[in-house]
């Protein structure tokens, strides 16, 4: 057997192979619909959103009608001829978001049976996709948004809130589109993906209540706007439920997943005569615990052979969460790599990568990190105090002063966390 002389080249290559098995020119063209006897109106949100479009538009016959709008992140814009690509703020929404949604709701009323509504979904179209009440303003929404991240709850714990401050997410896209046919294309960032979680289900009935999310909110103390209060208090405020008939001529697919973008990189690793063992694709929890869960996992590897020999890989996803209590700056991939890097310490023959995979880790311009077993010797050295940096929440600058940041830019796709810890022998 070869052994792997560069790990850090093959952590990267098994992060490349994971994005290019979610990438939407491979997993959207099979799920396109045939024209319809009407029109065909493209609309969408997500950092995929843009890609998707570029993808609709090459595999569209050029003879039928096509039109519409999507919302993606700034700088994970597309070049689309027939279908308008609009950028707006992620993770919090702002009017660039906000007008869009207003339009997009515009654009799919008053279709007929013999139209089509192409839905294109992927992770970040929560945010992107704002269109609170009228009866609540956008500060609002942006406020409640920003208290719930800082506060480190679940993505779905999030969504729930975020599809009843709505009027277009939690099923009443679909509403404001009938009786049109509607066929969404969803790739998931989402773990467990449930495809009423991404980018909070436009297009998909919610089974949550309105009172759900006033828990949510009581639950991380949340200080709610008195227009919140209001609105979450008024009976329209609830979403459509299944059942509804709005949702008869409704499809629902989701083309991407977690679990795709992790098989792919499991298939690189056996070919590299790696064996890799996927630990799961919808992880959750604080990153730093999460982190010693791996390197625990990692060590019993190193020292034991168990539960698999080496050479080997853990690959996992999901979605971890930082609850903030420092001011520095990392999203939550970098800080699962720091904790781990804390927790392994200098253990021989063993290197880690965690990145996201939009290429976005939080709100910073890198996707993730790689450290190794000379990482802390090489920090002492700079004079850069792990723990300190921990404490801090502040991952990006501990990283970036080693060189250890990993930067691809935006993917435009998101199928959610990579991490891969590789144990040579």
């Amino acid at each position: 057997m070869t052994e792997i002389s560069d790990p850090r080249a093959f952590l990267r290559s098994l992060f490349d192979a994971a994005l290019d098995a979610a990438r939407p020119e491979l997993c959207v063209p099979p799920h396109l619909p045939a024209p319809p006897k009407g029109r065909t109106i493209v609309v969408g949100a997500g950092k995929a959103a843009a890609s998707m479009a570029e993808v609709v538009e090459a595999h569209w016959p050029e003879d039928k009608p096509l039109s519409g709008l999507v919302v993606t992140r700034y700088a994970h814009g597309g070049n689309c001829k027939r279908i308008e690509v609009v950028e707006a703020g992620h993770p919090m929404p702002d009017a660039n978001g906000y007008a869009a949604a207003g339009r997009i709701i515009e654009l799919v009323k008053g279709l007929t049976e013999d139209d089509l509504v192409l839905c294109l979904i992927s992770g970040g179209g929560s945010a992107l996709l704002t269109a609170p009440p009228p009866e609540v303003p956008l500060s609002a929404k942006q406020a409640v948004t920003k208290a719930l991240l800082l506060g480190g709850a679940a993505i779905g714990e999030i969504n729930c809130v975020r599809k009843h401050l709505s009027a277009i997410k939690g099923g009443r896209l679909a509403l404001a589109a009938a009786p049109a046919r509607i066929k969404t294309l969803i790739i998931s960032d989402v773990p467990g993906d449930d495809p009423g979680t991404v980018a909070s289900g436009p297009t998909i009935p919610d089974a949550t209540t309105r009172q759900d999310a006033m828990a949510v909110l009581a639950k991380y103390g949340v200080v709610v706007p008195p227009s919140v209060t209001r609105w979450l208090n008024n009976p329209a405020s609830e979403t459509p439920k299944p059942g509804d008939p709005a949702f008869a001529h409704v499809e629902n697919v989701v083309i991407a997943t977690a679990q795709t973008a992790l098989d792919a990189a499991a298939d690189a690793a056996r070919k590299a005569g790696v064996t890799p063992l996927v630990l799961g694709n919808a992880i959750e929890g604080e990153s730093r615990e999460i982190a010693k869960m791996h390197a625990g996992m990692a060590r019993q590897i190193a020292l034991h052979g168990q539960p698999l020999p080496t050479p080997c890989v853990l690959i996992s996803g999901g979605e971890t969460t930082v609850t903030v209590q420092g001011n520095g700056r990392g999203g939550r991939d970098a800080e699962f790599l720091l904790a781990l890097t804390i927790a392994l310490g200098a253990q021989p023959e063993t290197w880690a990568l965690a990145c996201d995979t939009d290429g976005i880790d939080g709100t910073e311009d890198n996707a993730g990190a790689i450290t190794g077993p000379d990482t802390l010797a090489r920090a002492a050295a700079a004079g850069l105090k792990a723990g300190d940096y921990l404490a801090n929440n502040d991952a990006y600058n501990f990283f970036g002063g080693l060189n250890d940041l990993i930067v691809t830019g935006p993917t435009r796709t998101n199928v959610n966390d990579f991490r891969a810890i590789f144990v040579r022998r």
